[in-house]
């Protein structure tokens, strides 16, 4: 599959474990567990990206902590993570994995991506992140580490948020 489809799920092997893995168009959330929210971030014409050190480079966005909705998980995120404000978000879709073998068999997560406009902060590294850099929108896709098999999800994440991959 070269780019994900409504619901239609594929096969992903992640860190030993079997998972098939969909894109559902919004407003309403897959059910499953929150497993957070990320988002694709312009600051003026260009994308944010963050790294957590390792030279891989990725959208801000994280996991929920208590009580949090999807976009209070968005803000916190892009605030820890990328040292920015949001100021205007659009949500553009959710991500569902069903894992199918390995220890979390029967586990379905729901990620809901966004686009978002934000305003930067001076940086300061923090929490897990170490690294932030701007790009222009024609190089966001070649610019982002994608997990073997996460291809279609992140075509997906970028023909909705407007961008080519």
């Amino acid at each position: 599959m070269d780019i994900a489809q409504d619901g239609r799920a594929w096969p992903v092997t992640s860190h030993g474990q079997d998972w098939q893995i969909a894109w559902l168009p919004p407003p309403d959330p897959p059910e499953g567990i929150s497993h957070g929210s990320a988002a694709v971030c312009f600051s003026g014409d260009q994308v944010v990206l963050v790294s957590d050190g390792d030279e891989r480079w990725g959208m801000p966005g994280g996991r929920p902590e208590a009580g949090e909705t999807w976009v209070d998980v968005l803000v916190r995120e892009v605030l820890e993570e990328a040292c920015a404000d949001v100021t205007a978000q659009r949500l553009i879709g959710y991500s569902r994995g069903s894992c199918v073998r390995g220890p979390e068999q029967g586990r379905i997560l729901v990620r809901a991506w966004w686009v978002a406009t934000v305003e930067l902060r001076p940086w300061q590294p923090g929490h897990e992140t170490t690294g932030r850099r701007l790009v222009s929108p024609g190089h966001v896709y070649d610019s982002i580490w994608i997990e073997d098999g996460f291809a279609p999800l992140y075509r997906r994440i970028m023909r909705e948020a407007g961008l080519r991959s």
